[in-house]
């Protein structure tokens, strides 16, 4: 069963642009605004300053710089290795095997997220939907952010 990018990408409300990242701020600044989201519940935003692209990683609660513009980024987006390094395709490719699809609007987010001590494994994703997803990840990463690998967590509050 082949992937194509309509699997591995979420269409979004550009009308939401300005919000849907609100929760993750403390990391990219009002000054990078999200262009496409993947469907492991990722993004890729653009500096509005310089035009430079970033990966959200919300599995880690990284941000990481991708290329130098949109135009860096549609090219690359026809670079197989790219593609396999950046939307998780064997993660989607296996969540299609087994049947399992998102509805419009929803990434595949964490049931038990790793930086609590879940997995990457796909049977601990669920589909939700994106904003919703991206505010949860953005404030429980928020909370743990200058914690010590290993140290206990007694709770996380979500508002």
């Amino acid at each position: 069963m082949p992937i194509t990018m309509q699997d591995l990408t979420v269409a979004f409300d550009v009308g939401q642009r300005d919000t849907l990242l609100a929760d993750w701020q403390w990391l990219i600044g009002k000054h990078r605004l999200p262009i496409l989201f993947t469907a492991s519940g990722n993004a890729f935003v653009q500096d509005v300053n310089d035009g430079s692209i970033h990966l959200l990683d919300t599995g880690e609660g990284r941000l990481k710089p991708a290329c130098d513009s949109a135009d860096q980024l549609r090219h690359l987006l026809d670079d197989v290795n790219f593609v396999i390094a950046h939307f998780d395709v064997n993660a989607i490719g296996q969540l299609k095997s087994e049947g399992r699809e998102l509805a419009a609007g929803q990434v595949w987010s964490f049931i038990h997220p790793p930086v609590l001590g879940g997995s990457f494994d796909t049977d601990n994703y669920e589909p939700t939907d994106l904003a919703v997803h991206f505010s949860i990840q953005g404030q429980i990463h928020r909370q743990v952010k200058d914690l010590p690998d290993g140290a206990a967590i007694s709770s996380i509050q979500l508002k």
